[in-house]
Order: C-alpha cells, then sequence, then structure tokens
C-alpha cells in the first residue's frame, strides 16, 4: 500500500526491546516518530540511533515517543545497543522494533510485497529502501514522511523542526515559511481573512495579500 501525508499510519502488533506492543495504542493520546533501519550492526544507523537516544528528552518535552524499527530480531537490537551506547554515548531508552518477518516494512511501503518473509540472509544493501521517518499525530494520521538514501546519515534535528512546525499548525491557523525556528514568525493560514486575521493576529504585515506574516502564536 502507498502512504501519504494524512494516510492513517498502519496499525500493527510486534515485538520490541521492550516488549510487545500495539502501535496505535502505544502512541497513546500524544504524537510519535517511528524511524526505520535496514539492518543492525550497520555504521550510519549506528550514529543515528545514539543521536535519537540524546534527543530524546527534547521529544518527551514536546509530548512525543520515538520508536525504531529494523528488520532484525529483537536480540540482535538488544546486542546492537550495546555497540550504540559504547560508541556514540548515548543508551537507547526507546523501543526497538524487531521485524524479522518484514511485515512492518512491507506494510509500511519500505519493502515490496515480494521482498519474502524474513530477514535472514538480507543484506542492507537488499534492505535499502527502509530508511524513512514518519511522524504521527494523536489522531494516528501521518503528518510528515522522510526517506533518506542509506549512505546518507538523517538529519534528526530537523525531524524536531519538522515536528514543532506540525504541531504549531495543528493548534493554530497558520504555516511556517521556509528555514523556520521556533519563536520566529510564520505565515496566517489563506483559510483565515482579512478580517479574522484582524481579530486573531492583530498587526500582522502583509507585502502581499496572499503572504500575511504574523508572530508565532503560543
Amino acid at each position: 500500500m502507498s502512504l501519504r501525508i494524512n494516510d492513517e499510519a498502519p496499525n500493527f502488533t510486534a515485538e520490541t526491546t521492550q516488549g510487545n506492543i500495539n502501535f496505535h495504542d502505544w502512541i497513546g493520546n500524544g504524537w510519535a516518530v517511528l524511524f526505520s533501519h535496514p539492518k543492525d550492526f550497520t555504521p550510519v544507523c549506528t550514529t543515528e540511533l545514539g543521536y535519537m537516544a540524546g534527543l530524546n528528552p527534547e521529544f518527551q518535552k514536546r509530548n512525543t515517543k520515538i520508536i525504531g524499527l529494523s528488520v532484525d530480531p529483537v536480540g540482535d537490537h538488544t546486542r546492537w545497543s550495546k555497540d550504540i551506547e559504547e560508541t556514540q554515548g548515548h543508551r537507547v531508552t526507546y523501543p526497538l522494533i524487531g521485524d524479522p518477518e518484514l511485515k512492518v516494512a512491507k506494510l509500511y511501503d519500505m519493502l515490496p510485497a515480494e521482498a519474502g518473509d524474513t530477514s535472514a540472509g538480507r543484506t542492507a544493501a537488499t534492505n535499502a529502501t527502509v530508511r524513512s521517518v514518519f511522524v504521527v499525530g494523536p489522531d494516528k494520521k501521518i503528518k510528515a514522511m522522510l526517506t533518506y538514501p542509506m549512505t546518507t546519515g538523517r538529519n534528526f534535528d530537523e525531524v524536531l523542526r519538522i515536528l514543532d512546525s506540525v504541531q504549531l499548525t495543528a493548534k493554530h491557523q497558520v504555516a511556517t515559511p521556509v528555514n523556520w525556528k521556533p519563536g520566529e514568525d510564520v505565515i496566517i493560514a489563506g483559510s483565515v481573512s482579512d478580517e479574522e486575521a484582524q481579530k486573531r493576529f492583530p498587526g500582522f504585515r502583509a507585502p502581499k495579500p496572499y503572504l500575511r506574516y504574523t508572530a508565532q502564536p503560543r
């Protein structure tokens, strides 16, 4: 199945390094970031999981859980986690999903249906497309998706920035401009009339009728 933004994030049950979960139940009433990896004990992913472990407190401040996935058994994840802590300086305290039958990878359209039903014998190269990030809202819908090549380490600071933007725009009728960072001016959504904008965002500036800036709502 092909996934798009605003589709419901496919639900699944799976074994993780912290026990069995039902994905939607695990998310609960907050936000979630699911990020996937093509293989355990791979160099780029080792750096990524370690960095996310260091960023976890920032996600927690935003009522967001993070969860990793690799198409290998949970036992491998546990052993890999020791390497991650040793080399990256951060202990992985978030769950890692085991996907040895490739079910979640297929469910999220990261591997084709004909990829088989076991991770055994597969290499990082054959799983190269399992390199995606999904930001999921409390309504269990996908708010953002990113996919990187296997040789390019992901920018998880950008994932945090995306999360700040989608959480803000879910609450207020605004959009965030290019390279926006929290605290900077935002754009008033086109669905807001000028009359309503004057009430809700007094003093907004409009260099063009369709381009209206205002201070970030609190």
